[in-house]
């Protein structure tokens, strides 16, 4: 038997990422390239998102790489970048909503407009863009979005209260839209990462005795890279995932299965 190469691509495919211009939102703009994607890129910083969309236009000439300066945390800016959506006039198949923030506190520091500007970022951009989408993806027989969720959204780690809540409603968004948007052909799952080498943890991990803490409980004994997450994301988008919708998939390095 013979296997359909087709199933593990992403030709003729349109995907746009949020938070695209560094971390694991560039590496996921990198991977849906590399498999045949064209890629439009959003994240707020327009000269890093620049960079980061000329890097891969001269790393994947064959494919369209375009990128749009907005805060999806903002509703007016939200609706700025499916205008320019609507001015391309593509056929949008995948979106990835990996944009978010972070406070590090305890539960008892946060002010009433962090917690709200957390949930803004982190929660409420996804559920927007996912319902600006939904009229784009229906359009296709096999659509597919990809929520970027966190472990702490599944128990505890040492990341905030506020973070924990906003990452938990994600995945709980996703279970409850891969069934609403089933039979509009939208597949909707979400990734998981523990500690992955970005510049959002770089601080923390920073810490010898912290990073010393995270390595115990993570049975690979490593941070993972933001490829590792990307890889994930992207195989949920794959024909070759067709049947898997609502999922969870923890990209972590084994730290949500450690017992003693």
């Amino acid at each position: 038997m013979t296997t359909n190469a087709a199933r593990w691509r992403l030709d003729g495919q349109t995907g746009l990422i949020t938070g695209a211009s560094r971390g694991i939102g560039l590496a996921c703009a990198r991977e849906f390239a590399a498999l045949g994607a064209d890629v439009l890129m959003v994240a707020r910083d327009e000269v890093h998102l620049e960079s980061a969309r000329v890097e891969l236009a001269e790393e994947f000439p064959d494919r369209e790489i375009l990128a749009f300066a907005a805060d999806v945390s903002d509703h007016e800016q939200r609706l700025e970048v499916f205008d320019w959506l609507a001015d391309l006039d593509v056929e949008l198949s995948l979106l990835v909503n990996n944009a978010g923030t972070n406070q590090r506190k305890a539960t008892l520091e946060y002010s009433e407009d962090e917690v709200r500007a957390l949930i803004d970022a982190n929660l409420v951009s996804a559920f927007a863009m996912c319902r600006l989408a939904h009229p784009h993806l229906a359009e296709h027989a096999n659509a597919a979005i990809v929520n970027v969720s966190s472990v702490s959204g599944l128990t505890h780690v040492r990341t905030g209260s506020p973070y924990g809540m906003t990452k938990a409603a994600l995945a709980q968004l996703t279970k409850n839209l891969a069934c609403e948007w089933a039979d509009d052909g939208i597949r909707v799952n979400a990734v998981a990462p523990w500690y992955i080498r970005t510049q959002r943890t770089e601080g923390a991990l920073a810490d010898p005795d912290y990073l010393d803490d995270v390595l115990q409980r993570t049975p690979l004994a490593r941070i993972g890279e933001p490829e590792e997450v990307a890889a994930a994301a992207a195989f949920l988008c794959l024909p070759a995932a067709s049947y898997i919708t609502g999922e969870i998939l923890a990209v972590d390095g084994g730290f949500l299965k450690y017992g003693f």
